[in-house]
């Protein structure tokens, strides 16, 4: 799935390990893990934070829109700026932030304070996330590549699955503070991790913005950012509101919430292996899988989500379909981009961002004029959108490939 030679590794003057330092891959699975749980932690405790702060659901959503966006630049810039630093350094400073943004949530008393936290969020989350995969790869030998990434996305599948249940479980039984303090110790445990196993990375190669913008400017790129922009964002839009859903479409309790929430997670488990497995063959395949699955998940949540059980399903199908993209998504970019891991690893992370800013925004606009299913049908359309654009390009280069073989 994550096929980089030799000489892909010399573009960013990066020297292979002789043996695989398999605590520091373990440590940076736990560092996303602490991230990506931050990341999910408001939309399970939406609205008892909502309540809390005294303002409006839609208002509350941007909580996400802060982290995304300022997360997208950190994507862009932090490989760049820090391109002749320690990498070790940089990716410590970058889980203090981590910590330090979650105790500030857990502590602010009014919307401008929560969206200060969820910026240094966002510093932390588009930095860490750029360099995730080129650390990686400093940390092992080649041959072992594929195994050590799937270790990292084990910190996000484990994420996926108990960040949302355990978040509303905690915020209902003492308070949403008390979740943002309990993720908190997550990114200190983290930290001491890292600090423990990663070893002293010399900078690599330097870059500059007319490098970054030479990658972002090459076609098939292009084509990789597109596709995450159209349907991440249509993901963020329904899930970061998911949870009034299940509360004023479904009326589930916060218990009920908490069980659906946990099979949309085990679903991820599943949907990863999946995706995987249609990655190895061609990334596409993982993307334009797990869109369709998602349009088929949200018809079901808009048409049929007043009945508990069948909400259910549709969420468990969703969970089971997103799991696919990240995996696909990445997997896509290392083989259009392979020689300059660091940008392509900003870009794409950036894109990601971009998208869960654009979603969290429309998503809180269409809720709050048009209601809590609006969200959900926004991202049916989105997904099938991508799923078409996708499988039209993937059609295109088979074509080319018969062509050129005939």
């Amino acid at each position: 799935m994550l096929e980089v030679t030799s000489a892909d590794r010399s573009a960013e003057d990066v020297a292979e390990p002789a043996r695989p330092a398999w605590s520091g891959v373990a440590a940076l699975s736990l560092s996303v893990f602490g991230l990506v749980t931050a990341e999910f932690l408001p939309p399970s405790v939406l609205t008892p934070l909502a309540s809390g702060l005294d303002v409006s659901l839609g208002a509350a959503g941007q909580a996400v829109t802060a982290t995304a966006v300022v997360g997208a630049f950190a994507a862009l810039l932090v490989p760049v700026v820090t391109s002749r630093w320690d990498r070790r350094l940089v990716m410590l400073g970058l889980l203090m932030l981590l910590s330090v943004s979650n105790l500030m949530t857990a502590a602010a008393v009014n919307l401008p304070m929560l969206l200060a936290a969820r910026v240094v969020l966002g510093v932390s989350l588009g930095g860490f996330w750029s360099m995730a995969a080129a650390t990686t790869m400093r940390l092992v030998p080649m041959p072992v590549m594929p195994r050590a990434m799937s270790i990292v996305f084990t910190g996000v599948t484990v994420a996926t699955v108990s960040a949302a249940p355990l978040g509303a479980y905690v915020g209902d039984l003492w308070g949403w503070r008390t979740a943002f303090l309990i993720a908190g110790l997550v990114g200190v445990l983290a930290l001491a991790g890292l600090w423990a196993t990663l070893p002293k990375l010399k900078p690599t190669a330097a870059a500059g913005l007319k490098d970054l913008l030479e990658v972002a400017i090459r076609p098939r790129a292009m084509v990789v950012l597109a596709s995450v922009l159209v349907v991440i964002s249509g993901h963020f839009a329904g899930f970061t509101y998911i949870r009034p859903v299940l509360e004023q479409v479904v009326r589930l309790d916060v218990a009920a919430i908490s069980l659906v929430l946990l099979a949309f997670g085990c679903a991820g488990f599943i949907g990863n292996f999946v995706g995987a497995f249609l990655a190895e063959r061609d990334p596409k395949l993982a993307i334009i899988t797990g869109s369709g699955l998602m349009t088929v998940a949200m018809a079901g949540l808009v048409l049929l989500g007043a009945a508990p059980w069948l909400a259910a399903m549709a969420l468990t199908l969703w969970g089971m379909a997103f799991a696919m993209l990240p995996v696909g998504f990445q997997a896509w970019m290392v083989t259009d981009v392979p020689d300059r891991p660091e940008l392509a690893g900003g870009l794409l992370t950036a894109a990601f961002q971009v998208a869960i800013a654009t979603g969290a925004v429309a998503g809180g606009l269409l809720v709050d004029r048009f209601g809590v299913l609006s969200a959900s049908t926004y991202c049916g359309a989105a997904a099938a959108a991508g799923m078409c654009l996708v499988l039209a390009l993937r059609r295109r280069r088979v074509a080319q490939a018969a062509a050129c073989a005939a």
